[in-house]
This record gives structure tokens, C-alpha cells and sequence, in this order.
């Protein structure tokens, strides 16, 4: 058996389900080939209040990737595959709080190589208990708490919101630019505005919607424009990059900006500076950038409506934001908070009929928390008394059957790959293949139209 657990002597294989931290249980990953001295370490540490995984080599501390995180890191330098230096800063391993140094064999080099390392102790062998014990408790002190949503502002103690939590924890404080993808009404801003408040920055956070904005204005929204530049234009203009310096620039459903501007996005955030429209003078900014989008991004790259090179330069980090239906009972913590802020509001005291809890699980949530919110309210407002009754609204559509050659049926949840096969093939039939007239009902090229094609053939389908 390659690592062991100690904690009622019982075993652990790499295999075996590992314990969470997310219930705050301190966590030590001692790595020291020492069997002996691991486990009287282990001992020891769990007296107070930790946790202990015990891994032999640098090659066992992989098995151990699926924690959460680890509280202290205990690390032999002498091992049997390498030197323990070469472990800190290795990918792979779960998010590190605190790293001690522990060796039977002192020497100033390493003592000294400890010093430039984020190091927060250097031991000898054998263990000083009053200083091991120390050690421990200025740990146990310092440790962050376990990530949760509700601390970044979000509802939710599934299992998708823990491993979101715990993404958005590890890299809010980082500089890099964030893709959050997913349904509508998943709650993408929330987690954007999650991600400045825990970064640290100390501008402001600027959320701009790139659909709500007629395109030929979006320019000057962004980047801002001076005196003059155009009819109207009677001042000078900060756009929104300029206003998010210092801070962080939230553009939702970026698949709407049109692709010329991206590349005036894209030069921004690779050089840092930006011109005014109508202007000359390069001006620098400092921001970090969160985008957003409901789409596949990697659908949306195809279809041309993100541009390939601002893709890989938004994907630095990419959140997937799950639906309400893949994450258990947290519909009904959303409910009972959305409740309790209704009652706040109005002074009242109403509560769910019985039964409540079983109609939020059953029902699909395709508007997902969007529709869960207006769900509740509609509950609350038309409640006769105290017992409010949710009762959710069918799944929309449009409509029409697909049987019928003259529509288009649409359902929640459809992927737009599936949507535009549908309005591709209904209009082909519609002009008896003719593509030519297909391109102009669709307000596309034809060879749009024969590069869909060729995708459809592809991937299986059959198209005349």
C-alpha cells in the first residue's frame, strides 16, 4: 500500500475516497520516507486537531491532488526520487497553506535555499515537541477558511458550488483574465463580482452587458472618446476600461461584441494601453479582465463569434457555472433565503407549504436561479395567507412541431449547435435545397451556408 492515513490506525489506499476539508478538520500532508518518524509526526499532530496524510516519495504526494487543500505541508529533503525543494511549486498538488522543512541532515545551503522558498519553518531531526507543537498551532492560527459560495456571496453547499468556490478562491487574487460560461441565470455575474472581491484590487468593478449595447456604439463605451470625435460627442468620454483601472472590467456575453472590436480588445489587454476614440495619445490601464457567456465558447470560436486569439487570452482561467438542476438541495436553500429577504422587505412572516422541497427537486429549472427568483416572488405575492405554494411555470417553447415543414420548434435547453442544425435543415427543405435562397432567409453567405454543411457531414449527419 503506497500511502496511509493514520488516524485511528486504520489505511488508506490511493484509491479510497479522500475526506473533505470543507468542514474545517486541519489537514497535514507529511512527505518523508521515514515510516517511523511519519507516524509518531501524525501522532502528535493529531492531538492537535489535524488530520494527517502520509506519502513516502515525491511520486506518492500525487495521489493526494484530489484534496481540497492542505493546511501544512511537513517535507523531508532527502527522499527517495529527489529532493523535497523540488516538490514546492510542482503542479499538481492540492492548494498549499503553510510549507516546513524537515531533515535529519542541516546544512546552511539548505537552510539558506529554505529562506528565498516560501518557507514558513525549517526543523531538525529528531523533533523538538514544544517546537513541532508551536508550529502547529501558529498554523492552525493563520489557516484560511475552508472556500465556500455563501462567503463569495453565493448560495449553494453542493458539491459544484464547493469545487467553484474553491476555483474562484484560487484565482481571484491572481492577475490572470477569467471565462465564465454557462446557462443563463446560473448566476455568472455573481461569480464575476465574486472574483473582484476577493482579488484584493481596489477599483472599482464595471459590469457591461455587450448585448445591451448597440454595436456601433460600443466603441465609445469601451474605450472611451474625446471631444469632437464624432456628431454628439461634446466631451470627453472615460470609457469602461478606463474606469475599471485598478479594479476589474466584467463583459457579459462577449460573443456579442462585434469581431472587429475584439481586436482592439485583444491589443488592450496584451499591451495594457488603449486609444480614445477620436484620439491618439495611448493611454495605460490596469485591469482585470472577467468575461462571460451562455455559449460554448469553443461553439462560439467556430461559428466566428469570438474571436480565436481573444479566446485563449480570456480562457487564461475558465469557470463553468452549474445549472440549479445539477446541484441537489441547493434550490431549496435559494428558496429559503429569497423567502426570507421577501419577508424582511414587507414585515411579514410567510412560510412554504408542505411538500415545497419535493416540487423544487422535481422541477428542472431550465431559467435555472433566474427562474427559481421570479418563481418564488410570483408564489409570495399571490399567497392568500401566511402558507406560500410554489408552482412553477411550464418549460417554455416555441411553437410548433418538428413534423411541421414550415416552423421550427425551440425547447429550454437545447444547445445552439442543435438550434441552427434545426433552422438549417428546415430551410433547406423549406427551398427545396436551394442554398443560394436558404443564405438570404438566413441573412448569411452561401459559403456559411456550405461550411455548415460540410460540419453537419462531419459529424454523421445525413444532408443532401
Amino acid at each position: 500500500m503506497a500511502l496511509i492515513q493514520r488516524i485511528g490506525l486504520h489505511s488508506v489506499s490511493s484509491n479510497t475516497a479522500l475526506p473533505r476539508a470543507d468542514d474545517r478538520d486541519l489537514t497535514l500532508l507529511i512527505v518523508d520516507d521515514d515510516r517511523d518518524f511519519a507516524l509518531s509526526a501524525a501522532d502528535f499532530a493529531r492531538t492537535r486537531g489535524y488530520t494527517s496524510y502520509l506519502a513516502h516519495s515525491l511520486a506518492q504526494t500525487r495521489d493526494f491532488a484530489r484534496l481540497p487543500a492542505v493546511d501544512l505541508l511537513l517535507l523531508d529533503l532527502n527522499l527517495p526520487d529527489g529532493c523535497g525543494f523540488d516538490l514546492i511549486g510542482q503542479p499538481g498538488l492540492p492548494e498549499l497553506g503553510q510549507i516546513a522543512i524537515v531533515t535529519g541532515e542541516p546544512t546552511m545551503e539548505s537552510a539558506a535555499r529554505a529562506v528565498s522558498q516560501p518557507v514558513m519553518d525549517y526543523l531538525v531531526k529528531p523533533l523538538c515537541p514544544a517546537r513541532f507543537g508551536q508550529l502547529l498551532d501558529r498554523v492552525a492560527a493563520s489557516a484560511r477558511p475552508a472556500p465556500s459560495a455563501e462567503r463569495m456571496g453565493m448560495i449553494g453547499r453542493s458539491a459544484p458550488m464547493r469545487r467553484l468556490a474553491a476555483q474562484l478562491q484560487r484565482v481571484a487574487p491572481s492577475p490572470l483574465s477569467v471565462l465564465i460560461s454557462g446557462e443563463s441565470g446560473t448566476g455568472k455575474e455573481l461569480a464575476a463580482r465574486a472574483v473582484h472581491e476577493t482579488s484584493g484590487r481596489s477599483g472599482a468593478f464595471v459590469a457591461v452587458n455587450c448585448g445591451a449595447i448597440a454595436p456601433d456604439l460600443l466603441a465609445s463605451h469601451l474605450f472611451g472618446h474625446e471631444r469632437g470625435s464624432f456628431t454628439g460627442a461634446a466631451s470627453r468620454h472615460f470609457g469602461y476600461l478606463e474606469q475599471a483601472s485598478a479594479g476589474t472590467l466584467f463583459l457579459d456575453e462577449i460573443t456579442e461584441m462585434p469581431p472587429a472590436l475584439q481586436v482592439y480588445l485583444l491589443r488592450v489587454l496584451e499591451t495594457g494601453r488603449l486609444t480614445r476614440v477620436g484620439g491618439s495619445d495611448e493611454i495605460a490601464v490596469d485591469l482585470r479582465l472577467v468575461a462571460a457567456t451562455n455559449r460554448d465558447p469553443a461553439q462560439a470560436v467556430a461559428q466566428g463569434l469570438l474571436r480565436e486569439d481573444l479566446y485563449y487570452r480570456l480562457a487564461d482561467f475558465h469557470l463553468e457555472m452549474p445549472p440549479l438542476r445539477s446541484r441537489g438541495d441547493d434550490a431549496a436553500l435559494i428558496a429559503r433565503s429569497l423567502l426570507e429577504r421577501l419577508n424582511q422587505r414587507y414585515g411579514t412572516r410567510k412560510r412554504f407549504a408542505d411538500g415545497t422541497d419535493l416540487v423544487l427537486s422535481s422541477h428542472p429549472w431550465p431559467g435555472n436561479v433566474r427562474e427559481l427568483n421570479s418563481t418564488v416572488q410570483r408564489a409570495y405575492l399571490t399567497a392568500a395567507g401566511d402558507e406560500v405554494r410554489l408552482v412553477p411555470g411550464p418549460n417554455m417553447r416555441v411553437y410548433g412541431s418538428e413534423d411541421d415543414p414550415g416552423s421550427v420548434s425551440f425547447r429550454v435547453g437545447m444547445s445552439y449547435a442543435d438550434i441552427e442544425r434545426q433552422m438549417l435543415l428546415k430551410t433547406l427543405a423549406h427551398f427545396g435545397r436551394d442554398r443560394t435562397r436558404t443564405a438570404r432567409a438566413l441573412g448569411v453567405s452561401v459559403r456559411t451556408i456550405h461550411n455548415q454543411i460540410a460540419r453537419l457531414r462531419e459529424s454523421g449527419h445525413q444532408v443532401d
